[in-house]
């Protein structure tokens, strides 16, 4: 039995896993990928404080992962299917069939690139499309991408393919972007980023791979086609709560909605990071969520047994 099994493994899981394990309490963390999470996707982070010079994604991860384990974290690879509190002891279910019983949970399972639902994008993802810059960049090198959205993560990732693309256009539906100020200043003095403004793509197009995409203004309602041979999107995330099945209170968009100690509305049960309704989902605000979850679960359990 565990005193504490935390649902996944991305920087808010980690931290609450590093909290927890510091007070002794015996912390497992079921992850379905990579330990990480989508950090590990990332190239290069340069707003999470202490590296004044930035890191990279993956060595940001890999350090979270080594300081929580030193402190006895335990660390499982495995799809949560669901979750049963009719009891006092909470139990985990797996997709292998594999049951863990545990006191409290913290659910940081993150979410996943939200899709653009138009027509060729399940046709061409792998062959063209992608949601991840620095899994797939490389593959384009001299060509010519379509990057669509205008936050944070789409004008970061423009910049990041303009190491390989001979073009890289940035389709937003919108006639300003909404990412950070210092990261619209590079993309905007960077040569071979051309934003399409007021426009959204209606369908992606090729034969075994991509040629074009059809672009529509949203102003004007003018269509025009760019020649593209690859289309990274951006455009928000979807929450991965599909497995929680009535245990948490949902917003609109499927978020978990929690207090300000990130309780959920079940008892024992915490969530942190990307997964909950907030503001802002950044690398230091999951840090402190997992932070809050893992304190907060650390006195449930004072309190309940």
């Amino acid at each position: 039995m565990y005193d504490v099994i935390i649902i996944g493994g991305g920087p808010a899981g980690l931290t609450a896993g590093l909290y927890t394990s510091r007070g002794k309490l015996k912390s497992l963390i079921i992850e379905k990928g990579l330990t990480g999470g989508l950090v590990t996707t990332t190239e290069w982070i340069e707003n999470y404080p202490g590296f004044e010079e930035g890191i990279m994604g993956a060595e940001l991860a890999q350090k979270m992962e080594q300081q929580a384990k030193k402190f006895g974290l335990e660390i499982l690879s495995g799809s949560v299917t669901s979750i049963s509190i009719s009891e006092k002891i909470k139990k985990v279910k797996l997709e292998s069939g594999e049951e863990y019983e545990t006191k409290s949970i913290i659910l940081t399972s993150g979410a996943h690139p939200r899709k653009l639902k138009v027509e060729g994008e399940d046709q061409f993802r792998g062959k063209g499309v992608s949601y991840c810059a620095t899994c797939d960049g490389a593959f384009f090198k001299g060509e010519r991408i379509a990057v669509v959205g205008g936050g944070d993560s789409a004008i970061q990732e423009a910049i990041f393919l303009t190491k390989f693309a001979e073009r890289v256009y940035v389709i937003h539906r919108r006639d300003q972007l909404r990412a950070e100020k210092i990261l619209q200043e590079r993309a905007f003095s960077n040569p071979k980023i051309e934003i399409v403004w007021d426009s959204v793509v209606e369908k992606i197009d090729g034969d075994d791979n991509i040629k074009s995409v059809h672009v529509r203004n949203v102003k004007t309602e003018k269509k025009s086609l760019i020649d593209v041979q690859g289309v990274f999107i951006y455009i928000g995330y979807t929450p991965n709560t599909e497995f929680l099945a009535g245990l948490a209170n949902l917003d609109g968009d499927n978020f978990i909605i929690t207090d300000e100690n990130m309780s959920t509305s079940s008892p024992g049960i915490f969530a942190a990071g990307d997964v909950r309704r907030k503001l802002t989902k950044q690398i230091a605000t999951a840090v402190g969520d997992g932070a809050t979850a893992g304190v907060a679960a650390e006195k449930y359990i004072e309190e309940n047994f």
